[in-house]
Parts: C-alpha cells; sequence; structure tokens
C-alpha cells in the first residue's frame, strides 16, 4: 500500500506500488501456501494470474456469482479453481468448483476438510477488511511503498471496521525503497508474546555445563498465566516444564491450558522417573509451543513426536530459536 494506506487509485490502469525485489518476495509467500484467495472486485479490476511454482489452490468470493469465465483467474494455471458464493454461478462450473456458502468460518472449515492448511489472502480491501474485523487472520504481511496517492475516490486497503489490536511486530525487512512488515494477530501474537516470556524466564536458570537452560510458562484458555518456572530453580536436576507443572499441580485449567517452553520437552531422561513430554501428557495439558528442537548434546530428543502422539497440538516458533538459544547460551557455567 502507499504511504497513505491506498492499493490503487481510481485510474483506469493499475498502479503499481511494489518494486521488483517485493514482486519476488510475494512469490516466495506464494510458494509457501496451499491457497491463494482473492475477491470478485480484485479478479473484475486487476485480472489477476495468481500463479506459483507450487500451484497453490486459487479461491475467490462473490456474492453476485457473477464472474467472467474468461478471466485469467480461471484460464491461467492448472491449479483448483473454488468459487465460494451466496447466489448463482453456475455459469463457472466448467471452469471451477462452485460452493454455496454464508459466512468466511463456514469457508474456512470447508478449505480446511479440503487439506487446506494455509491460505493467503491477497485482496482487495473489502476482502482485507472481512478478514481483519472477523479476527481470522494469523499474519499480516504490509509492503508500504514510498508514495502518497491522495486519491479519495482510489482503493484503500482496508474500510471502515472495528478492527482487534494491538498486533505484535515479528519482523521488518527493506527492499529498496520498500518496507516489509509482518505483524502477528490473535492467538499467533499471544504465542509469540508468551513464548518471548519463557525466553526471558530461562536467563534466570543457574549456571550449567551439563544441562540446558530453560524458562516454561503455562497458560489457560482465556490468556492468563496459571504457573511458570525455569530449569534448576528448585533443585540441581529440575527442568522447567516439571518445576511449572509442579506449582500447577491439580489447577483443573490444566486441560484446555498451553505450556510454553523456550526449548522442546524433554522425551529422554535419566534423572527423574518421567520425562517432560510424559508429565505434560500426564497434566492432560493439550497444547505445547516451544522455539527450537532440543539438540543431540545429551541425548537424541523427540518431544515433539512423542506429544503429537499423544494427542497434543504441537507449534515450534522457529523465527524465535536464536533468541532462545542465545538465552541458553549465556546460562552456561
Amino acid at each position: 500500500m502507499s504511504v497513505d494506506g491506498y492499493i490503487d487509485d481510481a485510474s483506469p490502469e493499475r498502479l503499481v506500488l511494489s518494486n521488483a525485489a517485493d514482486f519476488d518476495r510475494v512469490a516466495t509467500v506464494r510458494a509457501g501456501v496451499d491457497a491463494i484467495l482473492v475477491g470478485a472486485n480484485t479478479i473484475h479490476r486487476d485480472n489477476p494470474r495468481l500463479l506459483a511454482d507450487t500451484n497453490p489452490t486459487k479461491v475467490t468470493i462473490t456474492a453476485s456469482g457473477n464472474l467472467d469465465p474468461t478471466a485469467r483467474f480461471f484460464t491461467m494455471g492448472t491449479a483448483p479453481k473454488l468459487v465460494y458464493t451466496t447466489g448463482d454461478a453456475s455459469a463457472l462450473a466448467d471452469v471451477a468448483t462452485v460452493i454455496p456458502f454464508t459466512d468466511l468460518p463456514e469457508m474456512l472449515a470447508d478449505l480446511a476438510a479440503r487439506g487446506i492448511r494455509r491460505l493467503m489472502v491477497e485482496g482487495g480491501g473489502t476482502i482485507h477488511t472481512q478478514f481483519l474485523t472477523a479476527g481470522l487472520a494469523d499474519e499480516l504481511h504490509l509492503a508500504i511503498a514510498p508514495i502518497f496517492v491522495g486519491d479519495p475516490q482510489g482503493h484503500r486497503f482496508v474500510h471502515t471496521g472495528q478492527f482487534a489490536h494491538p498486533m505484535t511486530l515479528a519482523s521488518t525487512q527493506q527492499l529498496g525503497d520498500v518496507v516489509v512488515l509482518r505483524y502477528l494477530l490473535g492467538q499467533t501474537a499471544e504465542d509469540w508474546r508468551w513464548l518471548r516470556e519463557a525466553i526471558e524466564l530461562s536467563r534466570l536458570c543457574p549456571p550449567s555445563d551439563t544441562a540446558f537452560s530453560v524458562g516454561a510458562i503455562i497458560v489457560d484458555a482465556s490468556g492468563k498465566e496459571i504457573a511458570r518456572g525455569y530449569s534448576r530453580e528448585t533443585d540441581p536436576i529440575s527442568h522447567a516444564e516439571e518445576v511449572t507443572l509442579t506449582k500447577a499441580a491439580g489447577d483443573p485449567r490444566l486441560t484446555s491450558a498451553t505450556i510454553y517452553s523456550s526449548l522442546e520437552p524433554c522425551s529422554e531422561r535419566t534423572s527423574r522417573p518421567l520425562t517432560c513430554s510424559q508429565l505434560i501428557l500426564n497434566a492432560g495439558i493439550p497444547r505445547v509451543v516451544f522455539a527450537y528442537r532440543e539438540p543431540p548434546t545429551f541425548v537424541d530428543g523427540e518431544g515433539a513426536e512423542v506429544l503429537a502422539t499423544g494427542g497434543v497440538e504441537v507449534i515450534e516458533i522457529p523465527e524465535l530459536a536464536a533468541e532462545a538459544k542465545q538465552a541458553e547460551q549465556a546460562g552456561r557455567a
């Protein structure tokens, strides 16, 4: 978007805001998703191809069903095309799969049932507004071009609405004179915030050359902290997850909680009868978030696999791995 929040002006020709480096970045993001979604207005106005090397599914939403079957969205590439509509899109039946729907959550559930796990929403402003105001976006990649548009009839990045805030800034990237801001929203933002707290907590660990320095925090389903702990907090061989679970023992909120750990919970251990992975399973915690996998320094860790096999949702955030490793190394004797 422009500095003043436009993604296009009102002229018949499309206003190009991104530079070549940013177009390359977008191509890389496209290659890492299962599907790309644009609204009907974007197909009418921009006639996008939405092509990528990995051939992601193309998705659009149309209230009326009135789309041109010869548009490049339908005719270019071999990827499956899905049209979600509240109207009559029977004219598109030969070029796409037409699916009736009532709202965005229903559409997303249908996409998930079709194996779509990562959806890239490219626009336009109406679609951006609907996803963001409904709290359905995990990340926002915002590329800001070094120009003002100043056209009151132009197309804005978002329209009027009630937006959740604040967002969490995960990274910035300069591509020539374009700057790309990556923001996190909703549960993704919460996961980063709490995991960063667990990483900072690991700095409190007593020094050791024979064990990792780890911080752990348990948070309930409403986002409130239940307990926190760190390695060697209670004795020379205690692990962070073990300490934290001991503090939270018997709390009924554990069965809907998340445990954040700067390091993957251990799956092999000689100093205690139970590993941290088994302790988490025994506590009934359904969700685990960590920064990086346990290095084979002492044992070959498979905590993530053990937890996943036990039915736990396991989320690794490798973008915070360097931060966690730096804190861990600071705790070495």
